[in-house]
């Protein structure tokens, strides 16, 4: 959605990968993802060496996403070694979740103006917040979000407190499902239940508009605790390479 969004974005199918490139300098949106089966070394290399042509052909640092239910086990025991073979280091395992429902609040939900992302002030928040939360330079992160257009598909919300911007969440959908992301507390606001309220409300705002409740999300060790209150259940493993 987000490199669709941008004139020299990329959004192309390769033989057993997909790519979605937002020709950023943040790599994480230059992304790689696997879309078939892979049952050994050489053929996760192939994948590899396609997806390096296309990005180094570009001058584009990036990140391969890969899902541990594409690998056969025997290919994800030496995936790790293959992608440093070609200069990917691993960067973070992110438990994949899903929840039919979510599960009503255990505390009595805290009072959160949440205002829906457009351009200005809201995307401005969005961005210091995700910029803070993610240790990503403030600059890249208002460039992959700088389209107009993004906003159009890509739900965001800012939860203000005393008139502050202090948490995030966002939306899309994709896949029969609200995919969930950007969930984010500033550091020195955190375990006030901001975070929990903010994606609250993307997630009502989000099945009131499409009529879908059906959510997935990738988790941090952080919120692996939360996302299990609300009724989400681990069912993959995503992990991450970056050059």
């Amino acid at each position: 959605m987000i490199a669709s969004s941008r004139p020299a974005g990329e959004v192309r199918e390769l033989p057993g990968v997909s790519v979605a490139s937002s020709c950023v300098a943040f790599q994480m949106f230059n992304a790689a993802f696997l879309s078939a089966p892979v049952a050994g070394d050489a053929e996760l290399s192939q994948r590899i060496l396609m997806t390096a042509m296309h990005f180094n052909s570009r001058k584009l640092e990036w990140a391969y996403w890969v899902c541990d239910d594409w690998m056969t086990p025997r290919a994800r025991r030496s995936s790790r070694r293959v992608f440093e073979r070609y200069g990917l280091r691993h960067s973070v395992d992110l438990p994949g979740m899903v929840a039919e429902e979510i599960l009503p609040p255990v505390k009595p939900p805290v009072a959160l103006d949440v205002r829906r992302v457009s351009t200005g002030p809201t995307r401005d928040a969005f961005c210091a917040i995700g910029s803070l939360c993610f240790h990503v330079p403030l600059p890249w992160f208002q460039e992959v979000f700088e389209s107009p257009s993004v906003w159009e598909d890509f739900a965001a919300y800012v939860g203000y407190a005393d008139h502050e911007p202090v948490s995030t969440a966002a939306i899309v959908l994709g896949g029969e499902a609200l995919g969930v992301y950007n969930v984010a507390t500033l550091p020195g606001r955190q375990r006030h239940g901001y975070g929990e309220a903010v994606m609250r409300h993307a997630l009502t705002d989000a099945a009131a508009r499409l009529g879908i409740r059906r959510s997935i999300l990738q988790s941090t060790p952080a919120g692996l605790r939360l996302y299990e209150r609300m009724g989400y259940r681990k069912v993959t493993n995503v992990a991450v390479y970056a050059s």
